[in-house]
C-alpha cells in the first residue's frame, strides 16, 4: 500500500480509500443493494489487512447502520489510532424541522449521533455532504470550527458543489480564522470529467486533497456496456448520473475494455489507474461488495498507463451537464 499526505495536512492516508456506503442494513434507508453486517465484515477486514487505513462513510448511509457496522469492524480488526475515519453530515436523518441540513443545531446533533454509532470519541475527517442553500455558510463554517475545537473531529472536508462555492467557503474561513476544509470529495471518473474544468485545478493550487467518489462510475467501467447488476437495477441515484451522452460513454467503456484486454488485467484496474494518475487526486473512494474489488483496487496502484493509453481512454469524452449535485 502507498500512503500520502491528505492535502497540505500532516495526516497520512492510503492511496485507496474504502467507501462504506456498501455496508449497511438493506432494510434501512434507500440502499436496498447494501450488504448486511455479516457480509460486510470480511470485506472491511480484508481492506484493513491490505493496508487501507482510510474509511469513508456517512450518517445517512442505510439510515446510520453503515456507521454502526464500520465502527464495530474498526474495534475488532484495527487499532482506532491506525484508522483515518471519515463521515458526513447534511442529508435528512429524521422527519420534521432540523432533521437535515447544515445549521449549527443540525451539525452539533449529528456529530454526536455519528460518534455514538461509530463507537468513537472523534472522527478524523468530518465532511459536509452537500451545500446547504437554506443556511448561511458562515453559520455552517463556524459550527464546524467549533466541532474541531471540541475535539470531535480532527479535520473538516466538503463534497460535491460548484467550485465557486468551495472557494467562497475557503475564503470565509480564512477571513474569520476558522478551521478550513482540507479535502474535496467530488464526482470524477472516465465517464464524468467536468471536475477537471475548475474544481481540480483549484484544489491542486490550494493543496486541498481530492478524494473522488464513484471512480468506477457505479461499476459501468468494469463490465460490458449492456451488462446489468442488482445495484444498477435498484440504485435510483445512480440512474441519474450517466444518461447524458450514452454513445460517447459506450465508446469509453469499450476503450477501457480494449486497454484491459491488451494488458491482461481487469477493467477496474485500468479505470482506477487512470484516476490515480490525475495529479490532483489523493485517494479515490472505492466501493467493494466482493473480495476481488479490493484486490483490484490495491493492484491498480502498480498499473502505470502510457500516454497513448490515456489518450485512447479520454478521446471519446464529450462535455456533460452537472451530475451528482445541483
Amino acid at each position: 500500500m502507498e500512503y500520502v499526505k491528505l492535502g497540505r495536512t500532516g495526516l497520512e492516508v492510503s492511496r485507496i480509500c474504502l467507501g462504506c456506503m456498501t455496508y449497511g442494513d438493506p432494510n434501512k434507508g434507500t440502499h436496498a443493494w447494501s450488504l448486511k453486517e455479516e457480509d460486510s465484515r470480511p470485506l472491511l477486514r480484508q481492506a484493513i489487512e491490505a493496508g487501507i487505513n482510510f474509511l469513508d462513510t456517512a450518517n445517512t448511509y442505510s439510515n446510520g447502520s453503515s456507521e454502526e457496522i464500520v465502527g464495530r469492524a474498526i474495534k475488532d480488526f484495527a487499532r482506532r489510532d491506525d484508522i483515518v475515519l471519515a463521515t458526513k453530515v447534511f442529508n435528512r436523518m429524521r422527519p420534521g424541522p432540523n432533521g437535515a441540513g447544515l445549521s449549527r443545531k443540525a451539525i452539533f446533533d449529528e456529530i454526536d449521533n455519528s460518534l455514538r454509532r461509530l463507537g468513537t470519541d472523534y472522527v478524523d475527517l468530518y465532511q459536509i455532504h452537500r451545500w446547504d442553500y437554506t443556511t448561511p455558510i458562515e453559520e455552517t463554517l463556524e459550527a464546524l470550527h467549533d466541532v474541531v475545537k471540541a475535539g470531535k473531529a480532527r479535520y473538516i472536508g466538503a463534497s460535491s458543489m460548484y467550485a465557486w462555492q468551495f472557494a467562497k467557503a475557503i475564503y470565509i474561513s480564512r477571513l474569520n480564522g476558522w478551521t478550513e476544509f482540507v479535502s474535496m470529495q467530488d464526482h470524477l471518473n472516465l465517464l464524468y470529467r467536468e471536475e477537471e474544468r475548475e474544481m481540480l485545478p483549484f484544489c491542486e493550487d490550494q493543496k486541498i486533497a481530492v478524494i473522488p467518489w464513484s471512480p468506477l462510475a457505479r461499476g459501468r467501467l468494469t463490465r460490458d456496456w449492456d451488462e446489468a447488476t442488482a445495484r444498477t437495477e435498484s440504485d435510483e441515484f445512480g440512474k441519474t448520473l450517466y444518461t447524458q451522452a450514452l454513445e460517447a460513454d459506450r465508446k469509453i467503456v469499450d476503450a477501457v475494455g480494449t486497454v484491459a484486454k491488451a494488458r491482461g488485467i481487469p477493467r477496474a484496474q485500468v479505470a482506477t489507474a487512470w484516476i490515480l494518475q490525475k495529479s490532483a487526486v489523493t485517494a479515490p473512494i472505492i466501493g467493494a461488495s466482493k473480495p476481488g474489488h479490493i484486490t483490484d483496487a490495491v493492484a491498480s496502484l502498480e498499473v502505470k498507463l502510457t500516454p497513448e493509453e490515456i489518450g485512447a481512454l479520454e478521446a471519446p469524452y464529450v462535455p456533460h451537464g452537472v451530475a451528482g449535485f445541483k
